[in-house]
């Protein structure tokens, strides 16, 4: 058994895997990392690895100590990766949109691919179909879109995620709920269409924690799936295990 764990800046999710199939999923704050790694070790005490991505600067101790013996192993840009990296800046980019990469790259080779993470921030990373990672761009998500009207002005209320109304915005409430879903949907829709232009054999992969509420929402055909970093950070490890 492998225990994989992606650390964010509020939240952290885990996998635990067994011959390339996953036991049960776990998502817990990020602050309470050393204490579920030992419960899940308690569990699953068949676990004899631990696969770590962290785009938050958690010390690795903290990842041993909880881990009491078992071997850690933390992915890093150093790692081999099955795509060429053509970003112009390597050493900022996300261990996260890596993984993503990697992942895009391994189950769906020979084609396009667009990864987009909807997450505290939505992250669009593209892939040509000679494995060349080229980039993409960052943009707040909807939670932060939300606290920004808040923040960033004197009357406009702190709402929290919900279904607009309808296009056309009738009272505050609902005019914020309509500028923010809405725009964010012909966003995601509007970056599709510009890289579908590139070419059409293209596959577009929707991950992150609002993949339901935005996948029933876009235009276009999404292969939609909310855990897909977990399973690409399993499948970045089995490649670097036949790679190093």
């Amino acid at each position: 058994m492998i225990l994989i764990i992606d650390v964010g800046n509020t939240r952290a999710k885990a996998a635990v895997f067994e011959q390339d199939s996953v036991l049960e999923w776990f998502v817990f704050e990020t602050k309470e990392l050393s204490k579920k790694i030992t419960e899940l070790l308690v569990r699953f005490p068949k676990i004899h690895a631990i696969v770590v991505a962290s785009v938050v600067h958690t010390p690795k101790e903290a990842f041993l100590d909880a881990a009491n013996g078992v071997a850690v192993f933390f992915i890093s840009r150093t790692d081999h990766f099955p795509f060429n990296n053509h970003y112009a800046s390597p050493q900022t980019l996300g261990i996260d949109r890596m993984v993503l990469a990697s992942g895009a790259t391994l189950q769906f080779p020979g084609q396009n691919r667009l990864v987009i993470d909807a997450g505290t921030c939505i992250t669009y990373d593209f892939i040509d179909a000679q494995d060349n990672y080229l980039g993409g761009a960052i943009s707040p998500g909807l939670r932060l879109r939300y606290q920004a009207l808040h923040q960033h002005t004197s009357q406009l209320p702190l709402l929290s995620l919900s279904d607009p109304d309808g296009f056309v915005g009738t009272t505050t409430d609902s005019s914020i709920h309509s500028g923010v879903v809405n725009g964010l949907v012909y966003e995601i829709d509007g970056f599709i269409a510009e890289y579908k232009a590139l070419d059409s054999n293209f596959i577009i992969i929707l991950t992150g924690g609002d993949t339901e509420f935005l996948a029933k929402r876009l235009k276009n055909t999404i292969f939609a799936n909310s855990n897909f970093l977990l399973e690409s950070l399993y499948q970045t490890f089995q490649y670097k295990i036949k790679n190093d």
